[in-house]
């Protein structure tokens, strides 16, 4: 084969390889945020999240501080009823079958009989009660035990599924993205940390270690070498006392915040999110679509007016997300 041959030849497969790489041919990107509608929050994320982590960008974040932290009952899963306030039904049933005295005593008496009335004046000093006869005097392992028993069967009411189909699916491929994207994500619940750490893993990927939550005073017995939760409150992880626990567990400001509007119990975690040194994104989930979930607010709009003033995105279920649950 001559010069001039080889020439031909090898003009002909540059020809081949350009053909085969035509725009037509080349698969759109793919969108990392398949259930959420196109709009401004949907941009605000994703905007946000090339900005930061682009290290030729002036708003670049190094990897160890792109913290991220998420409330939980009405911003990850559903909170009308809330879970663990299933689960402490599940436990008053569980500790009266143990022993049947406990089904005369105040306040399981008024859960065996369905007091409606009771149960809504005790309010939340009842259920603080109930949590504390049903989520103390026992290991964290056997408290971990019964959380998962009740996750294996439990039904969530109103929508008749199971509970890990009250998640957000929005919000699961939320995670997923930031996590993909270096961010390093925190649950900062009301909740009790040991009943959402029994899920954090298999429900959200996040590791218990990453849960920060309600908790009551622990106690070492020497004797059986086993931490065992007191009948005393620690620490009610709600409204400021979030941005308070974030510091001393975590020691920095989370620069992507996400709570909900509701119970006014994430506006103090979002300004504290925007305080930082870093350029940072606040989320607020507004439930706006009775259809789908529920529709609920706060009689004073707190939330949302400090979304307003604060610039906060605020996302609608009913506008920016495709669909609110899992198929």
């Amino acid at each position: 084969m001559n010069i001039q041959d080889k020439k031909l030849l090898c003009s002909l497969a540059i020809v081949l390889t350009l053909a085969s790489c035509q725009p037509s041919q080349i698969a759109p990107p793919i969108d990392p945020l398949p259930s959420w509608n196109d709009g401004t929050v949907k941009k605000a994320i994703t905007d946000y999240v090339m900005r930061v982590t682009d290290t030729t960008s002036t708003d670049f974040i190094p990897a160890a501080d792109r913290i991220a932290t998420f409330d939980n009952d009405g911003t990850l899963w559903a909170e009308r009823p809330y879970v663990q306030e299933l689960f402490v039904f599940y436990q008053v049933k569980s500790m009266i079958a143990k022993d049947p005295s406990l089904a005369m005593k105040q306040p399981f008496k008024a859960v065996v009989e369905h007091d409606k009335a009771f149960l809504e004046k005790g309010g939340m000093t009842l259920l603080l009660e109930l949590l504390t006869a049903t989520h103390t005097g026992m290991t964290e392992d056997e408290l971990e035990e019964n959380a998962k028993a009740f996750f294996s069967s439990a039904v969530y009411p109103g929508k008749n599924v199971p509970v890990k189909q009250v998640r957000y699916q929005p919000q699961l491929e939320l995670l997923d993205y930031l996590r993909d994207n270096g961010f390093k994500v925190y649950i900062c619940t009301g909740g009790t940390v040991e009943f959402v750490r029994s899920i954090s893993m298999d429900f959200y990927g996040v590791p218990s270690e990453q849960v920060i939550g309600s908790s009551f005073k622990y106690v070492f017995v020497d004797s059986t070498r086993s931490i065992y939760r007191e009948p005393a409150l620690n620490h009610f992880n709600d409204k400021s006392a979030k941005p308070a626990a974030i510091q001393l567990l975590i020691g920095k400001h989370p620069v992507l915040a996400c709570g909900n509007e509701g119970g006014k119990g994430d506006i103090a975690m979002l300004a504290f999110s925007q305080a930082g040194k870093y350029p940072s994104l606040q989320l607020l989930v507004n439930h706006d679509d009775d259809v789908r979930e529920f529709m609920y607010s706060e009689d004073d709009s707190a939330s949302l007016k400090a979304a307003a003033q604060n610039k906060w995105q605020v996302i609608s279920m009913k506008n920016d997300w495709k669909r609110v649950f899992p198929e």
